[in-house]
């Protein structure tokens, strides 16, 4: 199936889903996340903040317990309209304001950069089989993850399962290295 179609379908599926359910999701993709890697071994790790009303897996949560038990720092982005982010350091003293998209990011804080980033969550759609994800369709995780490491580790985060393929992959098309779903983490080649 190709990626606008599917764009539209998860979207549909997800606006049908409760706040319960989503929260339900959240918590698995949680506790999946940290039983399965090792998130100790980690000093940077990167991740999206979730738009609520778009019922996206709720990132807090992860956010939550990386600030109580981890000596992690935490980055966010800031999404920018020639379609690259720049990345923050989270703290307590973060201040938020949406974007135009509705997305909650940092007004200003401590600037990080992609060098550093060893592990990325990564929001999505839906997936593949292959690893390949279906995002909004900007760009914005492509261009990012393309300018970090190689070796960094990137991880979707879904409440769906995967679909068979994507079947209009593009070359600059950047394959998760796991997905973590609430029944289960795919892991790809």
């Amino acid at each position: 199936m190709q990626k606008e179609n599917l764009r539209k379908e998860f979207l549909q599926k997800r606006k049908a889903l409760t706040t319960q359910e989503v929260q339900g999701f959240s918590k698995k993709i949680h506790d999946w996340f940290f039983r399965s890697f090792p998130v100790h071994a980690y000093a940077t790790i990167h991740t999206f903040l979730p738009i609520k009303r778009n019922n996206e897996i709720d990132t807090w949560l992860i956010i939550n317990t990386l600030q109580k038990g981890f000596a992690t720092d935490i980055i966010i982005s800031k999404s920018h309209e020639d379609g690259t982010m720049s990345h923050y350091l989270l703290t307590k003293d973060t201040v938020f304001e949406e974007n135009i998209w509705k997305i909650p990011e940092p007004v200003s804080n401590i600037q990080h950069p992609t060098s550093d980033i060893q592990l990325v969550l990564i929001p999505l759609l839906c997936f593949d089989k292959k690893g390949y994800r279906v995002g909004y369709g900007k760009g914005y995780y492509d261009r990012f993850l393309a300018d970090c490491r190689p070796d960094v580790l990137k991880i979707g985060l879904s409440i769906f399962e995967p679909v068979d393929e994507i079947s209009d992959v593009d070359t600059f098309d950047i394959p998760l290295d796991y997905c973590i779903t609430p029944n289960k983490i795919w892991q790809f080649s």
